[in-house]
């Protein structure tokens, strides 16, 4: 990879730390960066409202707390539908607790 073509994918990742100049400072900071996808919280709830675009309102069991959440490519892809009243999967990433992902469906 040019220096060129790394320092165009390290802008596109991120603009605060455009001063950067050296190469193994941008890489294993590109790197860091994408490990944050592994940390995401797991959580079961029941589907309470439907809004547009696939996205749904989920009740969390046990609790009162209430996440938007939208469905996993994997659903997509396989057509599952997803009805009020539906236990569901969630998976929230620990940056917004109010936004999710419905990964399963349960019968």
């Amino acid at each position: 990879m040019s220096r060129k073509a790394a320092t165009h994918c390290f802008r596109s990742h991120c603009t605060s730390l455009l001063l950067i100049t050296h190469y193994s400072v941008r890489i294993t900071f590109l790197k860091e960066k994408l490990l944050a996808r592994d940390d995401l919280i797991p959580a079961e709830g029941t589907i309470i409202d439907k809004q547009p675009n696939a996205f749904f309102k989920v009740q969390l069991d046990n609790t009162q707390h209430v996440v938007l959440a939208a469905v996993s490519g994997k659903m997509r892809k396989n057509r599952i539908r997803i009805l009020v009243g539906d236990r569901v999967s969630v998976e929230m990433s620990p940056y917004d607790l109010s936004r999710g992902r419905i990964t399963y469906r349960y019968k």
